[in-house]
């Protein structure tokens, strides 16, 4: 049998090199970023998930409070942007009997910061995503680079360069690499895809809250002139 398969067959029987193998194997520093990345893509798992839900509402709800600008249907008492509501309708008792273009505008201010406030809120959790995506990788590589070091001063100091005295170590190190990757890819395509969700919600409101200002203010002027008769 060659040489090098025999060493391999080996390396296989002596160590154990399934990922809890390689993490029970690892240095203490090592097991910490491994322990931290699994972490870190959990969180990731569950934060995207949870966001994905509470976004996709956003844009149903948005959908409900257009359709109630324009044709009345009232939105339910739960609606995500029923703060957009409440605004606009205290900005239009604030300027009865005033013009009818100074009351869309001063409805639709109040309206358009309601829904800047919302979006601000909903965005939390976002940024974490962010920094995983962008950290994860580098604290991989860290783990790596340790293990590494590791496994070279190991055997520096017993003197045997072999295939199996070098692999296993090293297979120990590249698992933090790629416990890194598996933490900020899904980190990075979850912050692009809820950032793109968030930005078509804010925008469905905002063009909801145009429409409500609009028939808001239309609805005060002919309160307005009817006082006025």
């Amino acid at each position: 049998m060659d040489s090098t398969v025999m060493e391999t067959a080996a390396m296989g029987a002596a160590h154990d090199l399934s990922p809890l193998g390689l993490f029970l194997a690892a240095d203490w520093v090592v097991r910490s970023v491994m322990v931290m990345l699994v972490a870190a893509s959990i969180w990731v798992w569950a934060l995207a998930l949870d966001r994905a839900l509470r976004f996709r509402r956003l844009t149903r709800d948005a959908a409900a409070l257009r359709r109630f600008a324009e044709d009345g249907s009232p939105p339910a008492q739960d609606n995500a942007w029923a703060e957009v509501l409440v605004a606009a309708e205290h900005a239009a008792r604030e300027v009865v009997g005033e013009p009818a273009a100074e009351r869309r505008h001063h409805i639709a201010s109040a309206a358009r910061l309601a829904v800047v406030e919302r979006t601000a809120r909903a965005r939390q959790g976002l940024p974490v995503l962010a920094s995983i995506a962008s950290t994860a990788p580098f604290i991989g590589l860290f783990g790596t680079v340790w293990g590494i070091m590791n496994a070279f001063t190991a055997i520096a100091r017993s003197g045997n360069t072999s295939l199996s005295a070098v692999a296993p170590g090293i297979a120990e190190a590249l698992f933090a690499t790629a416990l890194g990757l598996v933490a900020a890819i899904p980190a990075a395509l979850a912050f692009n895809r809820l950032s793109a969700m968030l930005g078509e919600a804010r925008g469905a409101a905002s063009g909801a809250a145009e429409r409500l200002a609009r028939r808001l203010g239309l609805a005060g002027s002919t309160r307005a002139r009817m006082a006025a008769e």
